[in-house]
């Protein structure tokens, strides 16, 4: 017997960054696999790997309610007409809009994969405090499917949606990361010659973009000689992006190296001596991931997500939040530190590959899948 999987998206370039191998990997297991997303430069790629691709009404940032309740309404027409025996849904409105489509359509098993609480459990503006009331809510209502796994990437983001009983013990499972091909991202010795800081990820305030210009502002001021380099673009769908003007501002700053776009991450990591992400908040934050499969040390946040991508003293440094001094302060102490770091680049590689290989988090999604769909009678 064939099932079919439905997966949902709101942005196709993060299903394809995120979440292709375990798509691909329920494919090989035989699974009719369904990708709705709103289209995108890289449409065409989802049929060539093996996807029935559906287009989907659906804004990332909008908050139109009649546009809202019509992005409801197609989803709930796409399940009627797919039929799948699973749903698998990420991001927030596709959980949000999702699940409660699930219920009304009669979709047997769900799957939502919550990457992080994002802006709105990070912003403390009053408008975001009553919009996170209402998400809350919504949330209870989206996730109150009898056969449904709820995937966190961290404890600290589960406990709060069992602290605000969204969600039952029962229906969580802690999965961590979004998984690394351990041969692509593959240790590489230090470059030779002026060391190389790295940051690497959308252009949100969230992220620490401008905490990290300012830390490499200040040890530039210190005499510090080491290249900054930072990787990414805006983000138009997120309330947090850095704005075009901020963007070139960037690019005109003479204390970083402003790449923009790039998707050498490999070569990247493998240039650079020190990986930094300064971020408010995170699920696990791939680029963590992906810096301790190529064995770099780290300097990130003690914030949910990011702590939980290291381990603390031992592959990386944790700074405090916001924190521009401090975060110059660990990556000098990295920079001068040339055992240190590269210590602590052999303890991120083998943390990568304890926790990180692909293939096993591969598997840990398709267990989910076979107990749900058993769960559902869709298996005998």
């Amino acid at each position: 017997m064939s099932y079919k999987l439905l997966v949902v998206c709101n942005d196709l370039d993060f299903f394809l960054l995120h979440r292709l191998p375990e798509t691909s990997g329920a494919l090989r297991q035989g699974y009719e696999v369904h990708v709705a997303t709103p289209p995108g430069a890289r449409t065409a790629e989802i049929g060539k790997l093996g996807f029935i691709y559906h287009e989907l009404l659906l804004t990332r940032s909008g908050q139109n309610p009649l546009a809202e309740l019509a992005a409801l309404r197609a989803m709930y027409a796409l399940f009627k007409r797919v039929q799948p025996d699973l749903v698998y849904l990420m991001t927030v409105k596709p959980i949000l809009y999702g699940g409660i489509a699930a219920r009304l359509a009669g979709v047997k098993a769900v799957v939502a994969a919550v990457f992080g609480m994002g802006y709105l459990f990070t912003d403390t503006r009053l408008k975001t405090r009553i919009v996170r009331a209402l998400v809350s809510r919504l949330y209870r209502l989206a996730l109150g499917h009898r056969n449904i796994r709820v995937i966190f990437q961290n404890p600290t983001d589960r406990d709060l949606m069992l602290e605000l009983g969204v969600v039952s013990p029962e229906q969580t499972v802690l999965v961590r990361g979004s998984g690394v091909d351990l041969q692509r991202f593959a240790v590489a010795p230090e470059p030779a010659g002026r060391l190389q800081v790295l940051m690497a990820a959308r252009l949100l305030y969230d992220k620490g973009v401008r905490e990290y210009v300012e830390a490499a502002r200040l040890l530039q001021q210190q005499n510090v000689d080491a290249r900054f380099v930072l990787v990414g673009d805006r983000d138009d769908g997120n309330p947090s992006s850095l704005s075009r003007q901020e963007v070139e501002a960037l690019r005109a700053d003479s204390n970083i190296e402003f790449l923009g776009f790039q998707t050498n991450m490999p070569q990247l990591l493998a240039a650079a001596n020190i990986v930094v992400l300064p971020s408010y908040r995170e699920g696990l934050p791939r680029v963590l991931e992906e810096a301790a499969a190529c064995g770099r040390a780290v300097v990130t946040t003690d914030v949910p997500g990011c702590r939980d991508a290291i381990e603390a003293n031992v592959s990386g440094l944790l700074v405090p939040v916001r924190d521009a001094a401090g975060l110059a302060d660990a990556i000098r102490r990295l920079l001068e530190d040339g055992e240190l770091r590269r210590e602590m680049g052999r303890q991120g590689r083998q943390l990568a590959e304890r926790r990180y290989a692909v293939a096993a988090i591969v598997d840990a999604h398709l267990a989910i899948y076979r107990e749900l769909l058993a769960a559902s009678g869709a298996v005998g």
